[in-house]
């Protein structure tokens, strides 16, 4: 389904999209929201490679990771969005059917993690050392994969609204005919309609955490730091932008998409005040050790004529 597109307060557009990027007539039916998927897979992984690289890590333990990473998340990633659509999944051919569109980034999220954390418990390795390498690789994957979110012209956000949990909606008249982002979205589906580009919002604040955690990576004061600046960046972020999409998961009233990006941005900075302090004392008790040995290495050893004489 073709789309128009424009963005009237930057004087963009409209354009069309179309999410089938071959031709008609081509056997295969391929879209741009799986080869943006692949894309964000491809430069995620090279970048892990390129960082375990420059900081001396095996690639070889590293691409085993990747083998049950990758797939544990695929998998996950559809579980996930499964779970909480039950009433459109009438048989197994329907949960499989990943083709037909349907995951969910968390659920890859938690499918990777669990994958590495076997495999390290297997290759009796540091899961915080190895994660810190995955975090700005999964952050390259959302960038990209939300492109493809564009490309179907969907995962948009509400003008008139922002909803909270335990709050409820707050009214923002303000974006609903100033504001300079908005986006226009026409196609047989919803008709004409201007909403935010929540895809764009994702993208860009994805992106300007991976230029933090890049430039950080080396600054890190304990494994898994990096990790949790990723949970803590993307949970915080997630949680205001999950607030304006239309097509949230929901648990009860709540959407569970946005509840659980509050608790990443939560637990990853008590991990990082924690792991931190931890560190601090660590560095304190060695900095005490080598005082005490630089002591001890200046005494005064006596003269040997001297102990000599004296006996």
């Amino acid at each position: 389904m073709v789309s128009n597109i424009s963005f009237p307060g930057l004087g963009i557009g409209p354009f069309a999209i179309n999410p089938v990027a071959t031709p008609e007539g081509f056997p295969i039916t391929v879209r741009w929201y799986a080869l943006m998927i692949m894309l964000g897979m491809i430069l995620g992984v090279s970048y892990a490679l390129y960082r375990a690289k420059k900081n001396s890590y095996s690639i070889d333990d590293l691409l085993d990771y990747v083998i049950f990473a990758v797939p544990a998340g695929i998998v996950c990633a559809r579980l996930y969005y499964v779970l909480f659509n039950l009433e459109d999944y009438k048989t197994f051919y329907d949960v499989i059917a990943i083709w037909n569109g349907g995951i969910a980034i968390y659920g890859a999220i938690l499918g990777g993690l669990l994958a590495m954390f076997i495999v390290s418990k297997v290759k009796k390795a540091s899961f915080f050392e190895v994660i810190d390498y995955f975090a700005p690789a999964v952050m390259i994957g959302q960038i990209c994969g939300r492109w493809g979110n564009f490309f179907n012209a969907e995962a948009f956000g509400l003008l008139e609204k922002i909803n909270f949990p335990f709050i409820g909606d707050i009214a923002t008249p303000f974006f609903e005919n100033n504001y300079i982002f908005r986006m226009v979205i026409e196609n047989a589906r919803v008709g004409v309609i201007e909403v935010h580009p929540t895809f764009l919002y994702e993208s860009l604040w994805n992106l300007s955490g991976l230029i933090l955690i890049h430039f950080l990576f080396n600054h890190k004061k304990f494994d898994g730091e990096i990790a949790a600046l990723y949970f803590s960046w993307y949970g915080f972020g997630r949680f205001f932008i999950e607030g304006l999409r239309t097509d949230s998961l929901m648990s009860g009233s709540f959407r569970f998409s946005q509840l659980l990006g509050g608790i990443f941005a939560i637990a990853g900075v008590v991990f990082i005040i924690i792991g931190r302090n931890i560190a601090k004392k660590k560095t304190n008790n060695l900095d005490k050790c080598v005082k005490c040995f630089e002591d001890d290495s200046e005494m005064e050893i006596p003269d040997q004529n001297e102990t000599d004489k004296g006996e």
